[in-house]
């Protein structure tokens, strides 16, 4: 008979059988126990009628005798297919559900009930929605089958074949262990995709607890099975070894701490040390707390690379071409690299050299390290020693104590995993000392290349060979390394880098990686050489390229945020717009003084972070010969002060001035910047020139500078740093440099365009001195 058949065969009339826990949907087969007498009575008045009957599912199951307010208006009418009457009085059913109806009416509801019902016809039509979601069904159905939910195979094939969407929404939904008011929503969604998504919530909700489910229970699974599997492998072990009467819970650790000392490679006096560390362990109980400081000790031991080494590269063009890529200038440096090199192309084995990289922050020191051992092809170790103040630090603990580990120099050759890397200590100026000894004592052994080769480490107690690494130390000053220790080591100057050199290290690095690092590219942002220029003279006075980087970061942060903004067009920083980003000029470019002024005389300085210029102002007061030093001076500067005092009262006369003058004046010599301390004898000149300009009236002139020592007899001695002193007249624009004569061989190093563009005046007496820094005037002394 056809569904339209069977809709008209479904009379307006039929008995009813409430359900408990049990939700009947269309087209499904299934068992009925029918027990209580109204609802047997209502069976029976169905098999002697058309052997249909109404089911509905009570609002509670406890209800033994339900009114009509206790059962859900929503129900199913089935077809009663067979009919077993049990010897109790009750009955067995087997029906197949219909159609879904809806009661309008109770008519009776004794002997049985009777109810009026009224058919609910569904929508035919599918959409492409409704047959997503079906499809989405009907896999997540098939997962929970895989995920463990008991649904037969016959059941999954049903499925795939049902194309009524509402039919396929009954069936998974009859499948699934939901509970009897949900199973209830679904038969009283009357709409096709309605009832579908709400069974895929359903059994959505179902595979997550049925995944949750499954990875609890692989984890238990596994490990067991781990737990199982290491269980068995141990009683096997002890079976066997039992067998071979060698039986001990420590053995296997015992070989295999053996097996890694044979082929750790040590050598023979360190083999047996190890080994007799080994036996000690062997013997000791395994619950004593020493175990684990020897079986500490064991793994350092065989952890280092006592035979690996990295093979080096000997091709000196590709060394050259490394370096020269990586950093621009810096020829001294390159050409130590090489020649060092080039000894290792002629000479089996070579001691390695002690570099000590000396000069300002921000020229390249640490930097080049890295470029050393890339054309080295070796490994890069770097240990930065500022504020180390414990020898502990360098040459480790003894393993008396609690924690011990070794020095820092052992744990970082055994993390680089070789014995030969390039080795760097940075900041060894900053090394400090104190009641937990003195650090650069330690590094006297390390930096040693005639005693490194047999290095103690107070933890390993057993001589490591450092002469394969290649040590490079870098300092900003030399002045706080003991003599001892810089004595091992060969010192090579790093300058302050020269505009021309600011400039190409901005173009070639600086700036491409600063726009790579801040998500820009040339399309987005240029930046001039003139505006570079700008910046080197107008924002940043240094030796090194740090706060030129800062500055290019500063403007390509703001390009970044203007392109986030939707500002997408191109940046171009010139001269004349690199205030809008940096603000305004923190520097003036040329000469500090805008004229000559009397009592004021330039001189150079060398700092830690280079060369600088300085202004040496002097005045007199009515008084009686008091010599009065500011400038937060250092004691050195203060007798240099004193001597160039001394030197204009014996020269009185020849140079014009009252010999009386220190009776009746009172000297006062400030240096500004007050609030740095200032030491060192090469302002000796400087402040002489200001004292004889103050008490002649001769105005200093602005565009000389000076440097140089001072003796009682007028003598200039030669002074240091001279390099970077020129370096910093020149970033001045000081056009005239009075020198000693006895730094004349130190002018070779200066670049030759700074020598060329500065007259460079060598003196050995403070007349010479004053016949350049003086403007010719008046003799008269001043009052």
């Amino acid at each position: 008979m056809s569904e339209k058949d069977e809709q008209r065969a479904i009379p307006e009339v039929l008995p009813l059988i409430p359900l408990r826990d049990l939700v009947l949907f269309p087209n499904l087969v299934v068992p009925l126990f029918v027990g209580r007498e109204r609802s047997v009575n209502a069976l029976e008045q169905a098999m002697r009628a058309d052997h249909l009957v109404a089911l509905a599912t009570q609002r509670e199951a406890e209800t033994q005798e339900p009114d009509p307010d206790d059962i859900h208006s929503i129900g199913c009418v089935v077809s009663i297919l067979q009919e077993l009457k049990l010897p109790d009085g009750t009955a067995k059913a087997l029906v197949e559900g219909i159609k879904r109806v809806r009661i309008v009416e109770y008519l009776r509801t004794d002997p049985y009930m009777e109810v009026r019902i009224e058919p609910i016809e569904e929508a035919a039509e599918a959409d492409l929605e409704t047959e997503a979601l079906m499809r989405n069904l009907v896999a997540d159905f098939e997962r929970a089958a895989q995920l463990g939910k008991p649904i037969p195979q016959e059941v999954l094939i049903a499925a795939n074949g049902i194309e009524e969407p509402g039919r396929l929404a009954d069936f998974v939904a009859f499948h699934l262990s939901l509970k009897t008011e949900e199973k209830q929503q679904i038969l009283e969604a009357i709409d096709p995709k309605q009832r579908l998504s709400i069974a895929s919530e359903f059994l959505r909700k179902e595979l997550e607890i049925l995944e949750l489910g499954s990875r609890i229970q692989s984890r238990v699974k596994e490990s067991m099975t781990k737990t199982q599997r290491e269980y068995f492998l141990r009683e096997q072990l002890k079976a066997i070894q039992q067998e071979l009467g060698q039986y001990d819970e420590m053995q296997a650790e015992i070989e295999e701490y053996k097996q890694k000392i044979e082929a750790a490679g040590m050598p023979e006096a360190v083999k047996e040390k190890a080994l007799k560390e080994l036996g000690r362990l062997e013997k000791m109980p395994q619950a004593a707390a020493e175990t684990a400081v020897i079986r500490s000790y064991l793994d350092w031991l065989v952890g280092l690379p006592w035979q690996v080494v990295d093979e080096e590269k000997l091709d000196l063009n590709e060394a050259q071409k490394i370096l020269d890529e990586d950093h621009y200038g810096l020829e001294k440096v390159k050409e130590r690299v090489l020649e060092y090199l080039a000894v290792h192309k002629l000479t089996d084995h070579m001691r390695g050299p002690i570099l000590c990289f000396v000069g300002p922050p921000g020229v390249g020191k640490t930097s080049i390290g890295k470029s050393i051992a890339r054309a080295l092809n070796r490994k890069f170790v770097r240990m930065s020693l500022g504020g180390v103040r414990d020898e502990a630090e360098i040459r480790g603990h003894r393993r008396t104590y609690v924690g011990a580990l070794p020095g820092r120099i052992i744990q970082s050759i055994s993390q680089a995993g070789t014995r030969n890397p390039v080795f760097m200590m940075d900041e060894i100026d900053k090394v400090g000392v104190d009641f937990r000894g003195d650090p650069t004592a330690a590094l006297l052994e390390v930096l040693d290349p005639e005693q490194n080769n047999a290095f103690q480490d107070h933890y390993l107690e057993a001589p490591f060979d450092l002469s394969d690494v290649m040590f490079i130390t870098t300092a900003n000053l030399l002045d706080t390394i003991p003599p001892a220790l810089r004595d091992r080591m060969e010192v090579i100057h790093f300058p302050g880098y020269t505009e021309e050199e600011k400039l190409q290290i901005a173009k070639r690095y600086l700036i491409p990686r600063q726009v790579k690092e801040h998500g820009l590219n040339r399309k987005l942002i240029s930046i001039s050489d003139p505006a570079v220029r700008e910046i080197i003279r107008r924002y940043t006075r240094e030796a090194g390229v740090r706060n030129l980087e800062r500055s290019i970061a500063a403007i390509c942060r703001q390009v970044a945020r203007n392109v986030v903004e939707g500002r997408t067009e191109k940046t171009s920083v010139t001269v004349k717009n690199v205030h809008e980003f940096l603000g305004p000029a923190k520097f003036s470019f040329g000469l500090a003084e805008k004229r000559d002024e009397v009592g004021v005389a330039t001189g150079l300085v060398w700092t830690e972070v280079g060369g600088d210029v300085i202004f040496v102002e002097a005045t007199t007061m009515k008084g009686s010969g008091k010599l009065i030093l500011t400038g937060q001076l250092g004691e050195v500067m203060r007798e240099s002060a004193q001597a160039a005092v001394s030197y204009i009262r014996s020269k009185a006369s020849e140079l014009g001035i009252d010999p009386e003058f220190n009776e009746k004046l009172d000297i006062h010599i400030h240096v500004p910047a007050a609030a740095i301390p200032k030491d060192g004898p090469s302002a000796g000149i400087t402040m002489a020139t200001a004292l004889v300009s103050v008490l002649t009236g001769r105005p200093a002139r602005r565009e000389v500078a000076m440097t140089g020592e001072i003796t009682l007899r007028g003598h200039v001695l030669p002074i240091g740093g001279l390099k970077e002193k020129l370096l910093a007249a020149h970033r001045a624009g000081i056009k005239k440099v009075i020198i000693p004569k006895e730094n004349l061989r130190d002018l070779e190093l200066v670049p030759e365009h700074a020598r060329t563009e500065m007259e460079v005046v060598p003196v050995e007496r403070m007349s010479e001195v004053l016949e350049h820094a003086l403007k010719p005037g008046s003799r008269a002394t001043r009052t």
